[in-house]
């Protein structure tokens, strides 16, 4: 298939990249750079230049394509509700653009903040809420209209070398702080996956996925916070120590909010639909291997 793939020069989406490639695929590239455009040429890839702004030139990368797969994200904190709604336009000129000819529309989203309905593990029956950010709802809009729309919903830790994620900031935090922090009794779990078990579950969706569906992308189902804090301070040789709810902002800054959330999840149905099976190191694994500690 001849897929267009946004982000593509970025952590996941150069996985993806790989990935689709190796398994026959052809990759036109969303790429905002010269720089990442040689990039993804070099690795196979046939690079498109523009942005998630740009919504004529998506229209027409997505009209020429077989499949759209969206990983970009305008990661904005400061800005958040406007990050939301760039995301929300694409999407929305995507699905426009595949209407009625059942190609694929997979489009990420995020597990951190949603919660189980019936247990204690979140599943792919979970319904995610509008707001703040519409991925979820935005996409499923199109499933009516003949458009086979999948999500993928990534953990707030998708880790392997060249991670710049949330797992890097806390390292960063704890560096700056001089003690690795977690929040109250730091038993809240995130769940987590390799960023190449993730790109192999992207291409399984592209090729064996059905329309309306939810996939969670899970291989650590809920690590305890807490452990995540000590093996930083570990690594780092940093105490470890926990701060209150009311601590937390002046500690985490802008991730205060997403530390002590508690998001245990499960794949099961991800994993027999697509028959996914995580390969790679956990999330503790990984860091025990020292990389994310290398300045």
């Amino acid at each position: 298939m001849r897929v267009f793939l946004t982000g593509a020069s970025g952590f996941i989406g150069s996985a993806i990249v790989q990935e689709l490639i190796q398994a026959g695929h052809q990759v036109v590239g969303l790429v905002r750079s010269d720089a990442s455009a040689k990039s993804l040429t070099e690795a196979g890839g046939e690079p498109f230049i523009g942005s998630l702004d740009d919504l004529d030139g998506l229209a027409r990368g997505a009209s020429a394509a077989d499949a759209v797969i969206h990983t970009a994200f305008v990661h904005d904190f400061s800005n958040y509700a406007a990050s939301a709604q760039t995301d929300k336009r694409a999407i929305e000129t995507f699905g426009t653009a595949l209407a009625g000819s059942n190609r694929p529309l997979i489009v990420t989203a995020g597990i951190l903040v949603l919660q189980s309905s019936h247990g204690d593990l979140i599943t792919e029956d979970d319904l995610a809420t509008p707001e703040p950010r519409a991925s979820e709802t935005a996409t499923m809009a199109f499933t009516d209209s003949g458009v086979r729309t999948s999500v993928i919903r990534l953990p707030p830790s998708v880790h392997d070398k060249g991670d710049h994620g949330f797992v890097p900031a806390l390292i960063d935090i704890a560096r700056q702080k001089g003690v690795s922090a977690y929040v109250g009794n730091g038993n809240n779990r995130w769940p987590a996956v390799h960023r190449l078990d993730a790109a192999k579950l992207y291409r399984l969706a592209l090729e064996k996925g059905t329309a309306g569906s939810r996939y969670n992308v899970i291989a650590d189902q809920g690590i305890p916070f807490r452990e995540i804090a000590e093996t930083i301070g570990k690594h780092l040789n940093l105490p470890v120590v926990s701060k209150s709810p009311e601590e937390a902002p002046d500690h985490f800054a802008w991730l205060a909010r997403f530390v002590a959330f508690d998001s245990p999840a499960s794949s099961a149905k991800t994993r027999e639909q697509l028959d996914w099976q995580p390969m790679q190191p956990g999330l503790i694994e990984d860091l025990d291997m020292g990389h994310y500690f290398e300045r």
